[in-house]
């Protein structure tokens, strides 16, 4: 059997080797040539998996270790016979860890607490949900949109009430079709009805933003802040825009190990089941203990003083800002570039895996810090 791999997938050789022969290959550039003979085909977002890639090959499974499905025509896989597994919610935790440390960062510069928001999530799936749970245990007013849910539980509102927060961070998929088509969803219309001191996160899919709306807005509103981890013409950043947003990332708000781990993992076991094979292994023994596993306070720690610190201890989103500035400002392919910062990117664990030890008797900051997503050690 030959399995043709994104070489950025990991594990793949580890759970995929005693199924077959592995075959690592650039995601981007996976042509019909490479995957004509293979069995199982295991992708991530950056390939276009349709008829021209998969048309005459011997190809009977698809996994893609993400939780999108825009990359993926699923009516012709369904037509073909072909066998399709995503991972949805694999790399949940890490976007909204990312989410977080974007928030506490841009908190910081205005001398707020993460509290003084209030938060429109658009997107109740698997990153929205838990996005909507971990702030709203933070104490952040939170409103949600999502014309697909009806969910009592969840703060769901109008569009315009959702735009109408000090913060709007998106969470959908890319649709252009249907009767709620999330392409240029936010443009300049909606860009407008959004307080003129308000905070644009996408972390979903480039496109779902007018980028060239939002470059005007950015121009002609000082005040409005952006931050984007995705673009509308990725692998391509257009320098300008990225030098009008507050935070700007490479396509990594999900790419925490846990999160990588879990989407292959998730495809390993559709794909056992598929052939009918048992799973011989389990993600808990793959992954590795963290650099840094337990932090600890003084009695006399003020959770709103040190949970800025703690989470950009765990993650600082101005580390992959950075990153990618360099990289854009350095390079003469801007493309090339954001490809090699995600083939490249460091190991970077969730909050949970970070113990933070507590004393007995400090009930209210060990329940903030596990509302945060940190796990809490409790000690005599």
């Amino acid at each position: 059997m030959k399995i043709v791999a994104d070489e950025n997938m990991p594990l793949v050789d580890s759970l995929f080797g005693e199924l077959g022969e592995v075959v690592r290959l650039p995601g981007r550039s996976m042509s019909a040539t490479d995957v004509k003979d293979a069995d199982i085909l295991l992708v991530r977002s950056v390939t276009q998996v349709n008829e021209s890639l998969l048309s005459g090959s011997s190809v009977k499974f698809v996994g893609t270790a993400t939780i999108g499905t825009d990359h993926v025509d699923m009516s012709w896989l369904e037509s073909q016979g072909i066998a399709f597994a995503n991972a949805p919610g694999c790399n949940a935790h890490s976007v909204v860890d990312y989410v977080i440390s974007a928030l506490i960062c841009l908190c910081q510069d205005e001398y707020k607490s993460i509290s003084d928001l209030s938060v429109g999530v658009i997107g109740a799936g698997n990153v929205g949900r838990r996005l909507i749970t971990r702030l709203k245990k933070l104490g952040v007013e939170v409103k949600a949109y999502d014309p697909f849910v009806e969910d009592d539980s969840l703060p769901l509102v109008s569009f315009d009430e959702v735009l109408n927060c000090d913060v709007v961070s998106l969470h959908v998929p890319l649709t252009k079709d249907g009767e709620h088509p999330t392409f240029h969803l936010i443009n300049e219309d909606a860009l407008r009805c959004m307080k003129r001191s308000a905070v644009l996160i996408n972390t979903s899919r480039g496109p779902v933003v007018d980028n060239a709306a939002l470059k005007q807005h950015l121009i002609l509103c000082s005040e409005f802040k952006a931050v984007l981890d995705v673009w509308e013409a990725e692998p391509v950043v257009e320098r300008e825009l990225l030098d009008l947003v507050d935070l700007g990332t490479a396509h990594i708000a999900g790419y925490s190990l846990d999160g990588k781990y879990r989407g292959t993992f998730q495809i390993y076991t559709e794909a056992c089941k598929f052939l009918g094979l048992p799973m011989r292994k389990r993600l808990p023994q793959m992954l590795p203990e963290p650099d840094l596993v337990q932090v600890g306070f003084s009695k006399e720690s003020v959770f709103e003083e040190v949970f800025p610190r703690l989470v950009q201890v765990a993650y600082d989103i101005r580390r992959d800002d950075r990153a990618l500035r360099r990289a854009v400002l350095r390079s003469t392919n801007v493309a090339e570039a954001f490809d090699l910062l995600r083939k490249n990117y460091p190991t970077r664990r969730e909050f949970s895996s970070l113990s933070v030890k507590m004393r007995k008797n400090d009930s209210v900051n060990c329940s903030k810090f596990e509302a945060a997503g940190f796990k809490v050690k409790v000690k005599s």
